[in-house]
């Protein structure tokens, strides 16, 4: 069952953007932070009168990080409700579905998270505010090999997880290429909670540092049975890792890890710190890469019905969809919460990228790094 929210119920003319992400479920926490951000980006943008005089309603959808309820939200959005837009989805996974029925229907789709590369080749209705994983897989390698001057690493992937898969590949080829081995390579399915075996395989290559390009439900749970195996070496790893959950899974055994992000407000300017400030007073709570980079995936979008103007105004629901996705796809220069982008021809984000390190009170900001 799709749990829908909706803002700006009753409006008589509004733009209605729909948002697709887990609200419930096993990575709820990264649909949790998008949607948040997304919802106060609306309420700021609605409060000023809105974008060429109309407001903007907002329907949410927990997709429950699953392909069939993606798939199911999607359709609804789109067909039932009408939408001019789409967030989301937040997983890569989710967002290859999404993103094929939302080229298929001729919707602009944005996602605010997903890095995959095969998201935005789903066609040009398909968009992303966030790093594409080539850009994080190399990123991570350079960093490891010039930064730590580390040579040797393993690798542990998620086999299941196209995610996981594409971050592998640039960070070996990377890392490779300047040098350094590649110790071991093993893997696991998505949803594992044991990895002693694999652990154990890596540990007699006594690698510098363990690359896990996936999530925090399993970089937690790799972390803590790493110390327990008396395995002390950092462990490396992608924008996955930005979750207060990654603390409550792995305790101190993820203190001294690396990964790759697109945003921490140390790195920000005044735009970063207006967007942190407005956050904490109405939630209560800091930010994290997922909330930074949903109010970026909303400012972008809503950008782009600005600079649409009438066409985006038409009663033709087709035709205002084909408006603002040309829009969206001239996007240049603009001044978000995670820098200053440009959307290049493949529809994915041209900016720069951080290294945060996890110690005891949370993340801390390492280098930025420019495209």
């Amino acid at each position: 069952m799709v749990v829908t929210a909706t803002l700006v119920v009753g409006a008589a003319e509004t733009f209605k953007i729909g948002v697709v992400g887990p609200t419930t479920g096993p990575v709820a926490t990264y649909g949790l932070s998008v949607i948040d951000a997304v919802v106060m980006a609306v309420e700021e943008v609605n409060a000023k009168g809105g974008i060429l005089g109309q407001q903007v309603q907002l329907i949410i959808e927990d997709n429950k990080a699953d392909a069939t309820e993606t798939s199911n939200a999607f359709r609804k959005l789109i067909s039932r409700d009408q939408v001019h837009a789409i967030i989301g989805a937040v997983v890569t996974a989710n967002s290859i579905v999404g993103g094929q029925i939302a080229q298929m229907m001729k919707v602009p789709m944005i996602t605010p998270t997903s890095t995959a590369e095969k998201v935005t080749q789903a066609g040009d209705y398909v968009f992303r505010a966030c790093l594409i994983d080539p850009v994080q897989g190399r990123i991570m390698a350079n960093f490891a090999y010039n930064t730590l001057g580390l040579r040797e690493v393993a690798v542990l992937t998620a086999r299941t997880n196209d995610y996981s898969v594409g971050l592998e590949e640039v960070f070996v080829e990377t890392f490779e290429g300047l040098g350094g081995k590649i110790v071991a390579k093993e893997s696991y399915s998505e949803g594992d909670q044991d990895f002693r075996a694999q652990l154990t395989k890596i540990r007699a290559q006594n690698p510098e540092a363990v690359y896990v390009p996936g999530y925090y439900t399993e970089a937690g749970l790799i972390a803590k049975q790493m110390r327990q195996l008396g395995m002390n070496q950092p462990i490396l790893g992608p924008d996955g890792f930005d979750s207060p959950k990654l603390f409550e899974i792995g305790g101190d055994a993820v203190y001294g890890s690396y990964f790759t992000n697109h945003y921490h407000p140390e790195a920000g300017d005044e735009v970063s710190q207006r967007f942190v400030d407005n956050y904490r007073a109405k939630y209560g709570k800091d930010p994290d890469g997922f909330a930074a980079l949903g109010y970026d995936a909303a400012m972008i979008l809503f950008n782009a019905i600005e600079r649409a103007g009438e066409a985006a105004l038409s009663r033709n629901i087709s035709a205002a969809r084909a408006a603002i996705r040309d829009a969206m796809a001239e996007t240049k220069d603009l001044h978000v919460v995670t820098g200053v982008l440009t959307l290049d021809e493949n529809r994915n984000p041209v900016k720069s990228a951080v290294i945060l390190k996890v110690v005891e009170d949370g993340y801390e900001f390492v280098e930025r790094v420019e495209p």
